[in-house]
C-alpha cells in the first residue's frame, strides 16, 4: 500500500519561516553535542560546527576526558566539557547543570561501545533534556532502552541500516509505512534519507540531495543540522525537515560545483548558504 508524504518546497519553508535571531547569540540557542571516541573525535566536531551553521547561538561538546584537550584547539568556538570517568557514573554538577539548561541535546555521534553508548544516554536523559536527538550508536541501542526513560521531545536520524534496527527487520517495499511505524513505536520524529515521519502519522518528503551525501561523516553534519533547529526554538518535526532540507541543498550545491567527491567537513559552510537562500525573497 502506497502512502502519500509532502514534498519540501520554498514555498512550504518560507511559510513556517524561523524563529527571529533577536540580537544575542543566548537567543538562537544552545546546543550539546554528546559523544566521541579516540577512534573518531571528528564526528562531534562535524555535528557541532553544523549545529552552529544553521543559527544555533551557543555549542557544547561533552565528550570522553582521553578526547576533551584535542577538541578544545581545534574548535574554539564550543565549550568542551568531559563525560565521566566510568559511563555508569551519573552526570552531577555542572555537566548535569548544562545538559538540563540546553535547548537541544544530541547523542551519539563518534560513540563506538554499544554499553557505554547505552549508560550514557541514560545519564544524560536523566539529567532532564528539553529535546533530544538520537543518531549513530545512540540508535543502535535505542530499542533496549525504556522509551519513558527519555524526553517526550525525541528525533531519531537513522540511516537504513538503523531504521532496519529499530524496526526489528529489513526496511520493505512501503518505507514510508515502516518510517511511520518506527514514528509510533518510539513516539519520536524520524528522518531517514529525507523522508521525515511523526508519530501522528504525517510525512514530509525532501527530493534534494544525491549520492555525493553518501561521504563518512555527512550524517553526523545532518544531525547537528537538525539539532541546531531544535536548539533555535522550531518545533521538533520541522527541525528535522529543515536540517534534512538544508543537508541535501549543501550536498546538491557541492556537486554542482565540485561534482562527487566532497568532504563531509565542506558541507557545514553550505548550511549557512542554503539557508540564507530559503528565506530570501521568492523568485
Amino acid at each position: 500500500m502506497s502512502h502519500p508524504s509532502d514534498e519540501v518546497t520554498l514555498e512550504l519553508l518560507r511559510e513556517w519561516g524561523l524563529p527571529d535571531p533577536g540580537e544575542s547569540k543566548k537567543e538562537r540557542g544552545r546546543v550539546m553535542v554528546v559523544g566521541g571516541s579516540r577512534r573518531s573525535p571528528g564526528a562531534v566536531l562535524l555535528a557541532g560546527e553544523a549545529a552552529l551553521r544553521v543559527g544555533a547561538g551557543r555549542l557544547g561538546l561533552v565528550v570522553p576526558a582521553s578526547i576533551e584537550a584535542r577538541l578544545g584547539a581545534v574548535m574554539p568556538e564550543a565549550g568542551v566539557l568531559s563525560l565521566p570517568t566510568h559511563a555508569t557514573d551519573p552526570i552531577a554538577g555542572p555537566l548535569r547543570d548544562e545538559l538540563r539548561s540546553a535547548d537541544a541535546v544530541l547523542v551519539g555521534p563518534g560513540f563506538d561501545d554499544a554499553d557505554e553508548t547505552r549508560a550514557t544516554l541514560l545519564a544524560v536523559a536523566e539529567a532532564g533534556v528539553a529535546v533530544l536527538v538520537l543518531d549513530a550508536f545512540a540508535l543502535g541501542i535505542l530499542p533496549g532502552v525504556e522509551r519513558g526513560l527519555l524526553p517526550a521531545a525525541l528525533v531519531l536520524n537513522p540511516n537504513e541500516e538503523e531504521a532496519g534496527i529499530l524496526l526489528g527487520r529489513d526496511l520493505g517495499d512501503d518505507r514510508i509505512a515502516d518510517l511511520r511505524e518506527i514514528a509510533r513505536r518510539y513516539d519520536a520524529v524520524v528522518n531517514c534519507y529525507g523522508d521525515i515521519a511523526t508519530p501522528e502519522g504525517t510525512v514530509w518528503r525532501v527530493a534534494a540531495g544525491g549520492p555525493g551525501l553518501g561521504t563518512s561523516g555527512s550524517g553526523d553534519v545532518l544531525a547537528g543540522a537538525i539539532t541546531g533547529f531544535a536548539a533555535r526554538g522550531v518545533d521538533p518535526a520541522r527541525a528535522a525537515v529543515w536540517g534534512s532540507w538544508a543537508h541535501a541543498t549543501a550536498g546538491d550545491r557541492l556537486t554542482a560545483r565540485t561534482g562527487i567527491g566532497f568532504l563531509a567537513r565542506e558541507l557545514p559552510a553550505e548550511l549557512s548558504l542554503a539557508v540564507a537562500d530559503a528565506l530570501g525573497p521568492p523568485a
